[in-house]
């Protein structure tokens, strides 16, 4: 990969800012050795697949707040994870919690789609990512229409300066064509999709978070799997290589981000296959915990759906098993007796918004082996 260099002006000063060339007909040459990782990495995912398969897709999917939560903390935006739980099923959580589940909302919904990614998806993605945020409106939702830059307070001590806005439709019509081709491996594929992404920078604010998320779009569709490993737990534990492998990549040092990229998926991949094994064991554990309970206790019929709904109340309770919320709260009381719930307490930060707030039960040790 390569580009130029232009001028531009800000401020008054003038700075250099990158243009990557385009993606259409790229071709990177990778080694030997970074071929064999990225075809580790696939059959990682695949194994992932498998896994999810046989019943955990749901848990599985619930991993992916680890996703969310990872993205966010590379952005310096970090909450607790029974808060940001919680902020996923009530709106009078805010703070950080709410901006993290916001996150964790546009990962939703963009596995939730099918077909082609295009401009309107990225665009829809960046609305809901930026509903908690401090962007004027006409910034949200939008390619930016002003200069863009990473690191630095201006963009004059900046890290990196990002292409001209002038320049934002030409590169990103680019990148959502090459982004639905299929003429890479699919790990490669991912990682420069992802990389050209970040080096347009072609939103105000979100950039990073938007661009993980196509990571996990891409692998998804192009390796058929329900729930893609979150990879963003792995650039999490090594900001410093996932930074450098960006300038790698813009340095044109393909195989160098590439390698780099491929392990970091493949990490993810296994973790993921080690989460999933904790789950089904912690779920054997609690029904194990429950036995004493009559057997058609709700608080029994309960525990199957704490790997879907890892925040309940008696409202939720109720409508998931069919019975009174008077029978609910019953539920919920001796499930937390026996220690597989227990009761949330938002911090200062969390309870945003005035008024008697909810009250929430959380699956703590089931959120704590999602976030490990």
């Amino acid at each position: 990969m390569a580009g130029r260099t232009v001028t531009v002006e800000w401020n008054g000063r003038k700075a250099h800012a990158f243009v990557p060339d385009t993606l259409a007909g790229f071709a990177p040459e990778l080694s030997e050795g970074t071929i064999r990782r990225t075809e580790r990495a696939a059959a990682a995912i695949r194994r992932v697949g498998d896994f999810t398969s046989r019943g955990l897709e749901v848990a599985a999917r619930l991993l992916l707040r680890a996703e969310g939560v990872a993205s966010s903390h590379i952005e310096g935006i970090d909450a607790r994870p029974d808060e940001v739980a919680v902020a996923t099923v009530d709106d009078s959580i805010g703070g950080s919690a709410a901006w993290v589940a916001d996150n964790l909302a546009v990962i939703d919904d963009a596995l939730g789609e099918r077909g082609p990614v295009n401009a309107r998806s990225m665009w829809r993605w960046h609305q809901r990512l930026m509903r908690h945020s401090d962007l004027a409106a006409a910034d949200i939702g939008r390619w930016r229409d002003r200069q863009g830059w990473v690191g630095g307070a201006t963009l004059l001590t900046a890290a990196f300066v990002a292409p001209p806005a002038s320049e934002l439709d030409r590169l990103m019509d680019d990148l959502v064509g090459f982004t639905n081709g299929e003429t890479l491996d699919p790990v490669t594929h991912a990682g420069i999709v992802h990389a050209q992404f970040e080096t347009i920078h072609p939103f105000a604010d979100g950039n990073g978070r938007i661009g993980r998320i196509l990571i996990a779009r891409l692998l998804r569709d192009r390796l058929q799997v329900p729930v893609p490993p979150p990879v963003s737990v792995q650039f999490a534990r090594d900001v410093g290589g996932y930074l450098s492998g960006l300038v790698l990549f813009r340095q044109g040092q393909v195989d160098a981000w590439a390698g780099w990229f491929a392990d970091a998926v493949e990490h993810a991949a296994e973790r993921t296959v080690i989460v999933m094994s904790a789950v089904e064991e912690l779920l054997v554990c609690w029904a194990d915990t429950a036995a004493g309970l009559r057997r058609d206790a709700a608080a029994r019929r309960l525990i199957p759906q704490l790997a879907q709904h890892p925040v309940v109340n008696a409202a939720v309770v109720a409508q998931l098993l069919g019975v009174s919320e008077q029978s609910a709260r019953v539920a919920i009381g001796e499930l937390a007796t026996l220690g597989v719930l227990s009761e949330f307490t938002p911090s200062r930060a969390g309870a945003a918004r005035p008024g008697r707030p909810r009250q929430w039960w959380v699956a703590t040790d089931l959120l704590a082996l999602l976030g490990r």
